[in-house]
């Protein structure tokens, strides 16, 4: 023991700025593993914050070097306990009404994980892994195959470095990593370049202005001249699922038709490396339009097919205003 101590660098305090300029950097990085395996950005937030703690908490037992690895050691065993407390995991997935606790994640935000793909920590924020439909597959594995998966197939991590993530043999990490990848298969294209649309481009933007336009007109149907036939809203937290034009009806009447709320204005801007639209609602009476909905698009073959609409509570993550 006595040995160890020797050999061991003097490990920087929590209040020192070098201990902050170690850890810090990181800070991001590790919201977006977090978010990865949680798929919540408020408990991805709360989990970082644990992570930290914990990190201060354990300063004296840490040796200086890799803080990276030291830091996503903690983060997974952070999000390890929390999903061993909540014990979400459905069975399957069929729609992001399954999975309440879905939320979106500002691209603004993943911009600052690595602005370059020339940075080191840019394979944390690839689009076919931040996706929706990415987030919410992740959930049906089991909280450790969820961590060995992310760790080796998004992070490139070595087995022996996941082993030691997770405190467990090379074996057993790599047993959980081809039982996260079966299940996988059933949730997600097999090639990973088909996880994810195309990367954004200018028809996309366009068809989100379309989009923003129809809205703010209260155009039923252009805003149906946008969309896929099979077109699926969703609506995490509440359970609903409508798939196809058809079924959609009441929602278009609600929102454009005579005894609709008020009128809209809109805003495009990106989440989960997809085009989105945050809507700001103005009732009768109300001289200002407030924050009311987030819908994030998912576009196939130019068209819209799927809209996932969230609430207005994390317009601040976003950077928008609260009111128009």
């Amino acid at each position: 023991m006595g040995r160890r101590q020797r050999d061991r660098r003097p490990a920087p305090r929590a209040d020192d700025p070098d201990f902050a300029a170690l850890t810090e950097r990181h800070r991001r990085e590790l919201h977006v593993h977090c978010y990865r395996m949680l798929a919540s950005f408020d408990d991805a937030e709360d989990a970082v914050q644990e992570t930290y703690l914990r990190a201060w908490r354990g300063r004296d037992r840490f040796d200086g070097t890799q803080p990276r690895a030291w830091l996503y050691r903690i983060a997974t065993n952070v999000c390890l306990d929390l999903l061993r407390r909540t014990g979400r995991q459905p069975r399957a997935v069929r729609s992001y009404a399954e999975v309440p606790w879905l939320q979106p994640y500002p691209d603004r935000l993943l911009d600052r994980v690595a602005p370059g793909d020339e940075q080191p920590d840019a394979v944390a924020v690839t689009r076919e892994t931040i996706e929706l439909a990415f987030l919410a597959a992740m959930q049906v594995l089991p909280a450790r195959q969820r961590a060995a998966f992310l760790v080796r197939d998004v992070l490139g991590w070595s087995a022996a470095e996941t082993a030691e993530l997770l405190e467990t043999s090379v074996a057993a990490a790599n047993s959980a990593l081809q039982r996260a990848r079966a299940t996988l298969q059933a949730h997600l294209p097999a090639r990973r370049a088909d996880w994810a649309a195309n990367p954004a481009d200018e028809r996309e933007r366009e068809l989100l202005a379309r989009f923003i336009d129809a809205h703010e007109r209260c155009d039923a149907a252009a805003a149906l001249a946008a969309a896929a036939p099979d077109l699926r809203i969703t609506m995490p937290p509440a359970p609903m699922c409508f798939d196809g034009v058809a079924s959609i009806a009441p929602l278009l009447e609600r929102a454009f038709g005579p005894e609709r709320e008020g009128d809209w204005r809109l805003l495009p801007t990106y989440a989960n490396r997809m085009p989105a639209a945050a809507s700001y609602l103005r009732r009768p009476g109300d001289p200002v339009f407030r924050a009311f909905k987030l819908d994030v698009l998912r576009v196939r073959d130019g068209r819209i097919a799927e809209i996932t609409t969230f609430g207005h509570a994390l317009f601040p993550a976003f950077d928008l205003p609260a009111v128009l």
